[in-house]
């Protein structure tokens, strides 16, 4: 799942059911975000779209399923499903509509024209919403630089599960065999999905340069992607000589494991982030960070990692060197830092109850809401 699922599936699961009855509706019904529901006994409302131009019959069956739910607010996330809440709204009388903003300074050069249009309409139907949630203040100001009013955006930066997101050794352990990694080495992970906003391209040559000077250093990639373009990466990988030092995990479902895994996250997107929940869980696993100066990176690592500018190659190399060069009693210390910047600023217990205090706000009800 993605970062606005995992954070959709830990609001719906963590909202006090004695005030809020919770059901998500999911466009498709198949995938990993159904399951995830279902494990967590949160009502799933299924609208069996059946593709991307399934707009016709699937409105009105969108419409049809709200007006017999009778929510008293409606949560969108993401573009698509904000457009599709503004455009029901006028159709469930009484009903507060909330929309989601997950991301910040899209270069929509990089993607087909729906982008652009979902852009568009969501310019056009914002007066039908309520309140806008940016996950960041880097996606708030995007946000209105795209024509949202701004008096209607406000922040609430993601919640991480400091319960279940913290170092595990036997776990680490055991994926480094897995993995192959030699037992000094220090290995740097780019958690991501094959996307031109992660740019897998500068972390592979960061990669180059800084081995080059820290022979210790390994690195693994764990996400995954459109085949065409992960093959594409591969052989640009292995034109950089990276082949012997670089593990292709795919994607996982164990992130404690993964985290627990690597010594070093590299979050080097160029462009597109809002809050990156990977370093927000990295860092509760006592993982240091380096970072481009994306969406809100920078306020999440605030002074525990390295921030860099986007496409820094050079940057990037010497955060990774001096994480790997420092002793390991300024890597412990640091590791204790980095999970209580996460514990005091980012946790799920403040991220659920920002949205319990915006949800009985614009009712103007603290109890029996239907969300």
């Amino acid at each position: 799942m993605g970062g606005a699922e995992v954070q959709l599936v830990s609001l719906a699961r963590s909202l006090n059911p004695a005030i809020f009855d919770v059901s998500v509706a999911c466009l498709y019904n198949r995938g990993e975000l159904l399951k995830e529901l279902s494990e967590a006994n949160v009502q799933v409302l299924g609208l069996g779209k059946r593709g991307r131009w399934d707009l016709v019959g699937f409105l009105p069956r969108l419409i049809r399923s709200l007006r017999r739910h009778r929510p008293d607010i409606v949560h969108a996330y993401l573009g698509p499903p904000n457009v599709l809440a503004a455009v029901a709204a006028p159709w469930l009388p009484g009903c507060r509509v909330i929309w989601g903003v997950r991301a910040s300074n899209m270069d929509l050069d990089h993607y087909d024209w729906s982008w652009r249009v979902t852009t568009v309409l969501e310019r056009l139907l914002a007066r039908n919403a309520d309140r806008i949630v940016a996950n960041s203040y880097a996606g708030r100001e995007s946000a209105m630089a795209n024509g949202l009013p701004g008096e209607r955006i406000m922040v609430i930066p993601n919640g991480i599960d400091v319960a279940q997101f913290e170092p595990n050794t036997s776990r680490r352990t055991e994926l480094r065999n897995q993995w192959g990694i030699e037992a000094d080495a220090f290995l740097i992970g780019k958690i991501a999905r094959f996307d031109p906003m992660k740019d897998h391209r500068t972390f592979f040559k960061a990669a180059a340069r800084a081995a080059a000077n820290v022979p210790r250093l390994q690195f693994v990639c764990v996400g995954d992607g459109p085949a065409t373009y992960v093959e594409s990466l591969r052989r640009e990988a292995d034109a950089l000589r990276l082949s012997n030092r670089l593990v292709w995990a795919g994607a996982h479902t164990n992130m404690v494991a993964v985290y627990s895994a690597i010594d070093a996250v590299a979050l080097t997107s160029a462009f597109g982030e809002g809050f990156p929940n990977v370093v927000g869980e990295a860092m509760a696993c006592g993982r240091a960070c380096v970072v481009t100066d994306v969406g809100d990176a920078a306020r999440v690592v605030g002074d525990t990692g390295i921030v860099v500018q986007p496409g820094d190659v050079t940057g990037i190399a010497r955060g990774w060197e001096t994480l790997a060069g420092e002793t390991p009693e300024d890597q412990e210390n640091r590791r204790h830092q980095c999970r209580a910047r996460i514990v005091k600023h980012f946790s799920l217990t403040a991220m659920v109850d920002a949205h319990t205090s915006l949800y009985g706000e614009i009712i103007g009800s603290d109890s029996n809401t239907s969300v």
